[in-house]
């Protein structure tokens, strides 16, 4: 081989070598939060997870000032952001914002406005982008009622369908959750269809808002995180559900179960047992459907889970020790 053959093979080799490291490093979590363009006031600092966001997609805004803050909120598109103090203290709150499954691409401003403790206004903006999702489009055969309901269905369903707006409408003002967010199912660890374009029977349907964990029936389904229960009942097409509201607009929504194990008004702790899975409502076969909303966003709730996590994890590593610990 020349020496010029073994310098451009070796070339080739070294960018091979580049593209397999970037297709890596996009299939791996978030672990530290991403610069974005933005202008903040002075002494203050706002980053989000990462620079963009698919449909159903999830960010975590984190907040820095250099003096002690009061009061924080972002607002995006007509919605109110509801922030957090971070356990570290006062000078860092987060948020989540919520991208719905539906929203259009484009670019949207983020607005966060406050205080500090001594009355001085802070305020940043940031452009976020959202990219449309590369979800899949499936045929599904399910029983005709689902498809084509009786106007006495049509009429339950969308009385349901009001009932869950109304739920999702309201903004509990304080945070219930206290860590991190679990799967509400033991041993399973990813789930499948979030986003999916299902035709049933050959007519088009929405795109499937919450995602599907397989289990078998009567495998226990557990609460994601501290809530109170607002919602446990037998619905149309969700079967057996329960909701729990989180606070600051975050709930979850575990369907198609079996049995239902707490009534409305419940607060349920951390991996509180709330019913069974099951194959009640229009399915194809035993599973459990968990939703999430944010601020009336669907967004996949396996976000949650993987960004709160590398939340907490970034938060242990960074927070001080205190004097005469070890």
């Amino acid at each position: 081989m020349t020496l010029r053959a073994s310098t451009a093979a070796g070339k080739r080799q070294v960018r091979f070598a580049l593209v397999c490291v970037a297709a890596m490093a996009a299939l791996l979590p978030v672990r530290t939060t991403a610069k974005v363009a933005n202008t903040c006031s002075p002494g203050t600092t706002l980053r989000l997870s990462a620079p963009a966001a698919i449909q159903g997609g999830l960010l975590l805004i984190d907040l820095k000032s250099t003096k002690p803050l009061a009061e924080v909120q972002g607002e995006w598109e007509g919605r109110i952001v509801p922030f957090w103090g971070d356990s570290t203290g006062d000078r860092r709150h987060k948020g989540l914002l919520g991208v719905d499954l539906e929203k259009a691409p484009g670019e949207y401003e983020l607005r966060v406005t406050g205080q500090t403790e001594s009355g001085e206004k802070i305020s940043c903006r940031a452009m976020v982008r959202v990219r449309k999702g590369q979800y899949a489009t499936e045929k599904l055969q399910v029983g005709k009622q689902f498809v084509e309901p009786s106007p006495e269905q049509i009429k339950r369903a969308d009385e349901e369908r009001q009932k869950l707006r109304d739920i999702f409408d309201r903004v509990t003002p304080e945070r219930l959750w206290d860590g991190k967010f679990r799967i509400p199912l033991d041993g399973v660890t990813t789930g499948t269809n979030f986003g999916k374009r299902r035709i049933l029977n050959g007519v088009p349907g929405s795109p499937h808002g919450g995602t599907d964990l397989r289990a078998v029936t009567g495998t226990p389904v557990y609460a994601a995180q501290r809530g109170k229960v607002v919602l446990a009942e037998a619905l149309f097409f969700a079967g057996n559900a329960v909701v729990v509201d989180h606070g600051l607009g975050i709930y979850t929504f575990y369907g198609h179960l079996s049995e239902i194990g707490v009534k409305v008004g419940d607060a349920v702790e951390t991996g509180a047992v709330l019913g069974k899975v099951g194959a009640t409502g229009r399915v194809t076969g035993p599973h459990l459907h968990w939703g999430l909303t944010v601020e009336k966003a669907r967004v996949n709730p396996l976000l949650l889970v993987e960004l709160l996590d590398n939340a907490s994890e970034e938060t242990t590593e960074k927070k001080p020790s205190k004097p005469g610990t070890k």
